[in-house]
Parts: structure tokens; sequence; C-alpha cells
């Protein structure tokens, strides 16, 4: 049994809690303590009779689990939810969002956008996630003034972009960033080249070298799209992936974007060389842009984890939605219905992204030590009776609207299902002013 503290900051008592790590194990009449924003231990009820306890939470019909983490996203995108729709990713790309992009993004756009998808992401039980877009330094300062663990990857693309008029200002600014959060608690950066078509052989070698320097991640998207394929065989002679490879990217650092388009020997590179897979099954079906095979991935021992994307090609940043999504294609993909099961799909949402982002030993499972990131979600209504498994029902049954309650690092960010510490407000407001901007250019340029 796990030796707890004399005293301890908080006790809580859900009806079942999953720790995710052992694999597969569903606790009842347990209760997970948390000391100084860490958890101190999972122990029976029985033993907690006699604890000094500052706060103590009965989560009756509540599943804990860890907090979900939402590995790939464009946070400021938010703003553009909804504005081009139905359309090829390269069409999507060049004719609406990066003229948008162009016209609009600016500090304070990525600062309202940021709020917007930080709000939403806590209110559904997201306590982590990854962002890269423009102005990499503002989308830091809101995660930790909002208190949320974060990866920012600062944006490289070789052409100019809001914020860097090329990759080299893009790579100084994004190291300028890692310097000022290096001692942060809550956010991290990681080097974010857009793709291997936006963004040269210089400048990837370059990335390479610092990071290695330095031991940060990659962030990148890669083998979005047949075309993205097609054109670099016709440009190299390569595919994206095994350019990559030559320029000795391919590492346990580097977080592999979306990957619908995977031959047999792209499978063998990434789980020889320690390759992350990030999926991100709702925005590719939304852009039509193929189906990643994840349980042949899964089954090869590759660690897969779950985005969003943002939520212009979502359109939503629900990621017990994600879930669902990944499993049920994954079972149609594969042809096996058996295929990511209700434990696999959990892992993916926590710690698969947790060791994605080089995070594994901090947070994604409720652990003795590790950052007491995690959420309750309420089984207790209508649609989720009766529950036999309580997993099952938190894959096929849930959303975000269920999740009840959250916290990052101890810290409650959502209490009985209200956001807390966000001026809702204030927030729709600005959302709702930069529609209005956006619409009346859109007319304006008509």
């Amino acid at each position: 049994m796990t030796s707890l503290p004399d005293a301890i900051d908080l006790l809580i008592t859900p009806r079942w809690i999953v720790p995710v790590v052992p694999s597969g194990l569903v606790l009842e009449n347990h209760a997970i303590a948390v000391h100084q924003g860490r958890i101190a231990g999972i122990v029976p009820v029985s033993a907690t009779l006699d604890l000094k306890v500052a706060e103590r939470r009965d989560l009756p019909d509540r599943l804990l689990i860890p907090g979900l983490i939402n590995a790939h996203g464009h946070a400021a995108m938010s703003l553009l939810r909804g504005m081009a729709d139905d359309l090829p990713l390269m069409d999507w790309l060049n004719d609406h969002i990066w003229p948008a992009e162009a016209q609009w993004v600016n500090e304070a756009f990525v600062r309202c956008g940021t709020e917007l998808a930080i709000a939403e992401m806590l209110r559904g039980g997201t306590t982590c996630f990854v962002d890269m877009y423009f102005y990499p330094e503002i989308a830091a300062s809101v995660a930790l003034e909002y208190g949320i663990r974060a990866q920012v990857a600062f944006p490289v693309i070789d052409n100019p972009i809001p914020g860097a008029k090329n990759s080299d200002e893009g790579i100084a600014k994004g190291l300028r960033l890692h310097d000022e959060v290096k001692h942060s608690q809550l956010v991290n950066v990681a080097f974010g080249p857009h793709a291997p078509y936006t963004v040269g052989d210089a400048t990837l070698t370059r990335i390479r070298t610092l990071a290695d320097e330095l031991d940060l991640p990659v962030h990148m998207h890669i083998h979005e799209s047949a075309v993205e394929i097609e054109d670099s065989v016709r440009q190299t002679g390569l595919r994206p992936l095994q350019r990559l490879h030559q320029l000795n990217l391919l590492t346990p650092r580097l977080q592999a974007v979306h990957m619908t388009q995977i031959s047999d020997e792209d499978l063998e590179l990434i789980r020889d060389l320690g390759v992350s897979v990030i999926h991100c099954p709702e925005s590719n079906l939304k852009l039509a842009s193929g189906f990643s095979p994840v349980q042949r991935m899964l089954d090869a021992g590759i660690n897969v984890a779950l985005g969003t994307d943002g939520a212009a090609s979502n359109n939503d940043l629900d990621m017990l939605g994600e879930m669902r999504t990944a499993s049920l294609l994954a079972k149609g993909v594969s042809g096996q219905p058996t295929a990511m099961d209700a434990h696999t799909a959990l892992r993916m949402a926590t710690l698969g992204g947790a060791q994605a982002l080089c995070m594994g030993d901090e947070t994604g499972s409720l652990e003795p030590g590790k950052a007491a990131d995690m959420i309750a979600v309420d089984l207790s209504g209508l649609d989720q009776q009766p529950v036999h498994n309580p997993l099952s029902q938190l894959l096929y049954s849930c959303n975000a609207s269920h999740v009840s309650d959250v916290w990052v690092a101890g810290a409650e960010k959502v209490r009985d299902g209200k956001l807390l510490g966000i001026d809702q407000t204030r927030l729709l407001a600005e959302a709702q002013e930069w529609a209005r901007k956006i619409q009346r250019g859109k007319q304006n340029d008509a």
C-alpha cells in the first residue's frame, strides 16, 4: 500500500479511478491523495479515514482519469472556426486560411484566439496541449496566466509569416522564448517546422543541430495528404519521411503529425527510430486527407498520441470526441472490431501524448510523484445508464460536456462543470468582435 504523508492538501473520492498505469486497471472504493500539486498516492477509502486533509471531495458517479493531452493544435485558429468548411486541404489553405491569416493575425488576434481555445479545452478536460502557431510568446503567456500545461512549438517556415520575416527570425525568437520559460513547471517549447514542403533542407539541418544541442522536441506536419507525397517524389525523388531520415530528423524527439500516408517502409522507419505519431482523426476526415493506419502502428509498438488540430479544421477541441472518432475509425480502417479498445484510446489521449511530448515522467497517468493533472467525468446522466463498464461509457457515450472537474498540477480549473478563473463574458465579447471584423473584411473584398 502507498504510504501517505501525515497531512495532505486534497483527497478525492470518486466512484471509479482509471490510472492508465498499470494498463487495464479500473479501481472502485479508492481515493487519490494530492499534496503540493503532486499525486501522493491512490489508496482504499478505508485507509483514508484518519488522514489529516485540508480538503475532501466526494465525487459519486464520477470517473477520475488523467488529464487529457491534446498533442496537436493551432489554438488561435479558434477565431477562424467555421470560416472555410468543406474544402480540400490545399484549397482550404491557399485560398482561405493563409489569406485570412495574412490579413488578420496579429498579437491581439493570437491572444484572444488562444484564450478562447484554452477555455474550451479546460472545460472539456484537456490539461495539456501543444500549440503550433504565430506569435508563440503570446500563447506561452496565456497558458501561464491560466495555469494550463503547454508545449509551444514555435513556427518555422522559410517564407514570411506573422511575427517572423523568415526562418532565421522564427528560430531566433523561438530560442529566446525557450530561455524565458525553461524554468517553468507548466510551459516548454519545441521546434515547429511547419511541413517538409514549406521548410528547406538548410533550415531543417539547422533545426536538427539545435534540437540535438538543446534536447528539444520537433513538432511537424508530415505525410498529411497523398498530394504531399506525390509532390515530394516528383521534386526530390524521395518521400518526405525518407528526406527527413536523410537529414537525421527521425528521432524519439520527433512528433510526426497526421501521417495518413504510411507505406511499409515508412512504418519500419518510425518504429525503428522511435518517432511518435500524432493522430488527428476528425481533421483528417473533414479535409479528406486520408486514414492513418493507427492499429498497424500500435501493433508495431509505435507510440501514437491524439490531437484535435485547430478548430478551423475540426471544428471543436473536444478530446473525448476525438477519442471516440479515433476508436471507431481504427475499427473501420483495420476491419477489426477489437481495434483501439477503450483502455488503448484513453492511453493515447493521456500517457501516449505525454510520452510524445517528452513529458512522460511528469504527467499522463495517475502515479505517485507525478503532477496532479486529472479530470472527473460525470457518468450519472440518462445518456450513460446503465454503467456496465465505466471506461466504455467514457469512450462511446461521453463528450466534453460530461467533464465535471479539472485539476492541473493540483490547482482546480473546473468545479462542478463551471470554468474557474476565466472571464467568459469578456472573452465571448472579444471573440464576437473578431468575427464581425473578419466578416466585414470579407464583404469589402467581395
